[in-house]
Parts: structure tokens; sequence; C-alpha cells
């Protein structure tokens, strides 16, 4: 195959990043759990056929990662765990081997490189001076890694300033909804 284990890790963290820092702690069990019952229809998929319907899911299989990561947050929230606290906890020990490490450049230069190239992109496509994609392929081929840079350019903002409130209340809301269907 194409792909090595850790690719569909990867697309998760881009797609989903509430599954992928799950499946990176003491839930991973779980994450893969809503994953394998969104991608294959049921909850018992194995690690590898889990990873084979992520990478060959298409767009519908990226639609299908996120709707497996709001239900994995719903059923967190019913089971009472808070996962900003599972985030937080990740974010902290980031924070913790910077200051330990005392590399101060290497994180800032990182982020400003993430951030200025995911401007760009940006400002090159409302300017138009991304012309000429007919190609299907190479079209969702450049939207995947506009996303790519998208998330990425958001986690360097959490990891810098946090997450807000209003992404927290906003799951909230969808929690407590999906429970009284």
């Amino acid at each position: 195959m194409g792909w090595n284990r850790e690719d569909w890790k990867k697309l998760v963290r881009t797609v989903a990043p509430g599954l992928a820092t799950a499946l990176g702690g003491p839930l991973w069990g779980a994450a893969v759990q809503s994953i394998s019952q969104a991608t294959l229809g049921r909850p018992d998929g194995s690690e590898e056929e889990v990873a084979a319907a992520v990478i060959a899911g298409g767009a519908e299989g990226l639609t299908k990662l996120k709707e497996a990561e709001q239900a994995f947050t719903i059923r967190m929230t019913e089971l009472g765990i808070d996962l900003e606290k599972v985030h937080q906890a990740d974010r902290s020990s980031a924070r913790e081997r910077e200051s330990k490490t005392g590399d101060s450049w290497t994180p800032r230069v990182l982020a400003a490189t993430i951030v200025g190239g995911f401007l760009a992109m940006v400002a090159a496509v409302l300017l138009g001076k991304v012309t000429g994609i007919t190609d299907p392929v190479a079209a969702g081929m450049i939207g995947t890694l506009i996303g790519y840079v998208s998330a990425k350019a958001d986690q360097v903002v959490s990891y810098y300033f946090g997450s807000s409130a209003g992404s927290a209340a906003k799951t909230e809301i969808m929690a407590k909804r999906r429970a009284g269907d």
C-alpha cells in the first residue's frame, strides 16, 4: 500500500483534532471505536481496518471523521469526561517541555512560518493568484493542503493563546442537544 501506519493519524489530526488528541492519550480506545463506527459502520474495527478506511475514505471519509469527532465529544460528555482538561494537560506538557529545554526560538520560528504560510495561502486564493485548476484531483489536493495548513495555524494559535471559551460552550451545547434527541 502507498501509505504508512501513521498517515491515518495525521489525517485525523488535521480533520478531527479532538479525536487525534484522544488517540495520543488514555482515551485511545474510545477514539478508535468512534472512528471505527463512523468509517466502518461498526465499533469493533481493528486499528488496521480503521486506518485503511480513513485513508481510502475521500471527501465522504473526511465528513465521517468530523461526525465521529462530534459523536466522541458527546459520548465523553455523557460519561462525565472533561475533554478540555485532557486537551489542557496536553498543551501544558508542550509548554513545560519548551520551558525546560530553554529553546524559545524554534517554536517561535515554526509558529511564524506556519501562520505566515497560512496567511499567504489565503491571500493568494482571495487575490485570484491560484487559477487554472480544472482538474478535480488537483483542486482537491489544494483544498486539502489549505485545510491542513489552516488546522496547523489553529494549533499555533491554541498553543500560544489557548482555545476559546466559545468553542467549549459550543461543544457543550451540541452535546446537550444530542443527548435530548
